[in-house]
Order: C-alpha cells, then structure tokens, then sequence
C-alpha cells in the first residue's frame, strides 16, 4: 500500500519501477528478445540513471542478449574457480605448490 503511495507521488520513480521491473522478467524468463523493445522504451523516459545503464549494456549488446536468451551459465565453473582462489589465499605463503594442488584435487 505505501509503495503505491510513493511510486504514485513521483513518475520518475513509478517509470523506474516498471522498467526494472520488466528487466527483471526478461532476465528470469529468459525473454532476451524483447531487449531492443525495452531499451527503446526506456530511451523515450526521461531516466538519465537507465540510459547510463543501457550504455553500459550496449559496449557488448549480443552478449547481454545471449546471456537473457539462453539457459547456459557458467555458475558451475565461477564456484569452482571461487573456491580454488579462497584456496590459494588461505594457504598463500605457508605451503608449495605440490600441497596446494593436492588439496584442490582432494577437496571435491
């Protein structure tokens, strides 16, 4: 009820609301074909804080729309490489590498 209230009070905010909202879908939906829609209907909103925000997804435009259309991830391999860094900081200094590669292989 209050966030009605606010978001009713300031139409930049309520514009805001409802493109980060639809970002949203486009991202757990995967919907990447509707990003040249959305980016065209948040350059027609006067919203300088999204157009910074579509600049910075225009530098690599095809990978952000591969990445809202397609399911693959590399969240599996990011936790491994995660965890191999924590790894490597906890031990830095104290063991040699033969250790460290052994603990890694062993810390399945």
């Amino acid at each position: 009820m209050r966030l009605k209230q606010v978001l009713a009070s300031c139409p930049h905010l309520e514009a805001t609301a409802g493109h980060v909202a639809s970002f949203a879908e486009m991202l757990t939906e995967y919907l990447g074909e509707q990003l040249n829609s959305w980016i065209l209907a948040v350059s027609m909103d006067d919203l300088p804080h999204l157009h910074r925000f579509v600049r910075t997804l225009d530098t690599d435009h095809a990978a952000v729309r591969n990445g809202l259309t397609l399911s693959y991830s590399s969240g599996a391999v990011e936790g491994h490489v995660n965890r191999i860094k924590m790894l490597k900081r906890r031990m830095y200094g104290s063991v040699g590498f033969d250790l460290l590669r052994k603990r890694i292989l062993l810390s399945n």
